[in-house]
């Protein structure tokens, strides 16, 4: 299509049909999409040297935002505004369409309405321009007529070999390259810096550049990702590694629609270096099967996408200003090599909140070492003492300075050597938001900072400085900390929070899990809700699953009547539970369908009558029970399997009871998963001391243990149509591990030979 460009030029009829045309062919498109967004595509298009905006007039808000934000950021490239009536705008000369520009540009940021988008694609085909950022919306958050045109947008554009940002997404600023084609406001002043930022939402830009303005922290790259129909979050990520002046990457979250591109990414983050800090929304809990098993009960949505960013080593954290400080943490400051902590302070109070806050964290704060207590009291007043946490009082603060130091100084340049701490967190450096009049007072002020710099560049061990409160940081402050390199740690709640959260994302470098391909469910089938009936299998086909995985099944057998039931007992030893084996009953003891603790023959006889009549009343007539060994002493653990709609199959761990059922202290991994990182799982219960011998009790072998469970989960994902797979007890003692009540549930009509029939386990 040629022309100018116009609300006018595309009509509806050519959209749709543009639109179906895509949408045959749209894994087709998306597979050669893929291959245009490269490291070195995606270094070109956040860095153009020239832009041109397609719809820009001096009534465009958005228009208007684009060239404040260039402003912001010290652009000196040519900005050309498109438009088909306007000659000028902004006072620069416009043209009616990008194949009329004077000469080539390096990005077009398409303003015009979502009618008109792919005309503005042909155009920018046309006028060899590669790269597009699409403001307009209407897409794929519009419903299924939004995803037609969304596939349709790709398609054109790759045939073309462009790559596009959005659609429905603000741009992106990057400072390092002073270029900002980014339709929202920039609060000033920008400053450059190490935080790199992705979004999946573009208003919500404007409130983290507030905050990193109000704390001056630095920023490299800010991108709004929209519908990431291209670009997506995972190529932002690798953009953000490869990129130099990039340190630490932040992401607002909402979905991962990819997790295995979006994991591999991760890694390679991990690799480089590059903590990654995610604000993740989404905390509602679908509870899939909710009503068949405790494991999706436990594996709600959110806990979910906290195992899987965890499992990603990828710090979560739940508010703006949590994201910001712990980015500015690790992108400002040395890490500690422990949690040996040393406090300084001017407030007993703060001592006690830092001390509180550290101790949430799993930090140690140690006696300073004698000669550390020694150096420190020399400069504190009789009354106080030279104790960690340090409060050096304030009666310090209100004497005459006659010199550049104070007594925390002193204090910090003692706490610095000592042998017994790994970093020093002290709150002593207050810069007040003007220049001081007194020029007496300036220079000890200007003095002062100047040896604080020297001193944490040289120091042995990380001195990390910190408000008592989140305040805004003035100019004067901004000036004199920039031009000295030092950054101030956010206030106490945040920045010991910032510190714990670093300190998790060391611990865990090098131990990424790739995530496997899984295409996100958005049917119902998964949550119970409106879709066809669940497929319960019977405990004995639960049993024969587990078994030829070689997972340990207590001994149990069939029985269809009574004096079945009592041979069956003699054979897999009292005492012995006799249970409902249904294929239509999920929950057997709600109904009255299990009786436990069973060892003479009437006692058996008579269970076997309860049960049955109990299993006829819930819609089970087949008169079979299962009769399996008791276990006594031990300890018991859920074992589970649910699938997610986002990230496939999860493996859900923990102790069994009210750990599940009320405390939910459970852990959760996306499958696959080793024995190594099963023990990992174990690890991270608060009822751990249960299971290493906890009150008495034999201490189980968690070894053992790990390896039954990691082949529980490989049974669980081997099951096609797999709902859930629950081992609920599964009951440890020692080295003994006995699987002692399964749950397999299914979709309808998934293969309903798996496994064969075949000799049931323990007969």
């Amino acid at each position: 299509m040629t022309g100018p460009v116009s609300a006018s030029n595309v009509s509806a009829s050519n959209v749709s049909a543009s639109a179906v045309s895509a949408g045959t062919a749209s894994a087709r498109g998306a597979s050669a999409s893929r291959s245009l967004i490269t490291p070195e595509r995606l270094a070109e298009f956040f860095a153009p040297r020239s832009i041109a905006l397609v719809g820009a007039s001096d009534t465009s808000g958005w228009a208007r935002f684009i060239v404040a934000a260039s402003n912001a950021v010290g652009y000196s490239g040519p900005l050309h505004p498109v438009h088909p009536v306007h000659e000028k705008v902004f006072g620069r000369s416009a043209v009616p369409s990008l194949r009329d520009l004077p000469e080539a540009v390096d990005l077009a940021f398409i303003l015009a309405p979502t009618e008109a988008v792919m005309a503005v694609i042909d155009d920018a085909a046309a006028a060899h321009i590669g790269n597009v950022v699409v403001l307009a919306s209407g897409y794929r958050e519009a419903g299924s007529r939004g995803r037609e045109l969304e596939d349709s947008l790709v398609a054109r554009a790759t045939g073309h070999g462009i790559v596009l940002l959005g659609p429905n997404c603000l741009g992106f600023l990057n400072t390092a390259a002073s270029v900002a084609p980014f339709a929202l406001t920039v609060p000033l002043p920008l400053t450059r810096g190490p935080v790199g930022i992705g979004l999946q939402s573009g208003a919500l830009s404007s409130a983290l550049l507030a905050f990193a303005r109000s704390q001056a922290i630095g920023v490299s790259t800010v991108a709004s990702l929209g519908n990431e129909a291209m670009i997506t979050t995972a190529d932002v990520l690798d953009y953000f590694v490869a990129d130099e002046h990039t340190k630490v990457i932040c992401l607002f979250l909402e979905e991962i629609g990819d997790p295995a591109a979006f994991s591999a990414a991760a890694q390679r983050a991990d690799q480089a270096g590059k903590p990654i800090v995610a604000l993740k929304v989404g905390t509602s809990q679908a509870g899939q099967e909710a009503a068949l098993a405790h494991t999706g009960a436990v594996a709600g949505d959110d806990a979910v996408a906290d195992a899987v960013l965890r499992q990603l080593n990828i710090i979560r954290v739940h508010s703006i200003e949590e994201l910001l400080t712990t980015a500015a943490l690790l992108g400002y400051h040395p890490l500690p090599r422990g949690r040996r902590m040393g406090v300084l302070t001017a407030s007993g109070g703060a001592c006690d909140i830092i001390a509180d806050r550290a101790s949430e964290q799993g930090f140690e704060i140690p006696p300073f070492a004698p000669a550390t207590t020694e150096a420190i009291a020399a400069h504190l007043p009789s009354f106080a003492s030279a104790r960690n946490p340090l409060d050096v009082t304030g009666y310090v603060l209100a004497n005459a300075r006659t010199s550049p130091l104070t007594a925390i100084d002193h204090a910090l340049d003692a706490a610095l050597a000592d042998p017994g701490l790994d970093f020093v967190l002290f709150t002593g450096f207050t810069i007040p938001e003007t220049r001081p009049p007194d020029e007496r007072l300036a220079a000890l002020l200007e003095s002062r900072i100047d040896w604080l710099a020297r001193r944490v560049r040289t120091a042995p061990i990380p001195a990390i400085p910190m408000s008592l409160t989140c305040v805004d940081v003035g100019a004067y402050s901004r000036q004199l900390l920039g031009a000295h390199d030092v950054h101030l740690l956010s206030g106490m709640e945040l920045g010991v929070r910032a510190l714990g959260n670093a300190l998790r994302w060391q611990d865990g470098r090098g131990r990424v899990r790739l995530l496997p391909s899984w295409h996100r469910r958005a049917d119902s089938s998964l949550s119970g809700s409106g879709g066809p009936a669940a497929v319960i299998w019977s405990e004995q086909r639960a049993r024969q699953l587990l078994a030829g995985a070689g997972v340990p099944v207590v001994p149990g057998r069939l029985a269809r009547s009574a004096d079945e039931a009592v041979e069956a007992a003699s054979a897999v030893g009292r005492p012995v539970a006799v249970k409902i084996s249904s294929d239509r009953i999920s929950h057997k003891s709600d109904v009255g369908g299990v009786a436990l603790n069973l060892s003479s023959d009437e006692e058996i006889r008579s269970a076997y009558e309860r049960v049955t009549a109990a299993g006829s009343h819930a819609g089970d007539d087949s008169g079979s029970v299962l009769v399996t060994a008791m276990r006594t002493g031990g300890v018991e653990v859920l074992a589970g399997v649910s699938v997610d709609p986002g990230f496939g199959p999860v493996l859900a761990v923990g102790l069994g009871g009210v750990f599940v059922e009320v405390l939910r202290d459970v852990s959760l991994r996306v499958l696959p998963v080793d024995p190594d990182e099963v023990g990992r799982m174990l690890g991270e219960l608060r009822g751990l001391p249960l299971l290493t011998g906890g009150r008495g009790s034999v201490p189980a072998d968690l070894r053992s243990l790990a390896k039954v469970i990691s082949d529980i989960g490989e049974a669980a994902a081997s099951v096609p149509g797999l709902r859930a797979c629950e081992v609920n007890p599964l009951w440890v003692r020692g080295d003994q591990v006995e699987a002692l009540d399964v749950l397999v549930v299914t979709q309808p009509h998934a293969d309903d030979e798996y496994p064969p029939n075949g000799t049931e386990p323990g007969r």
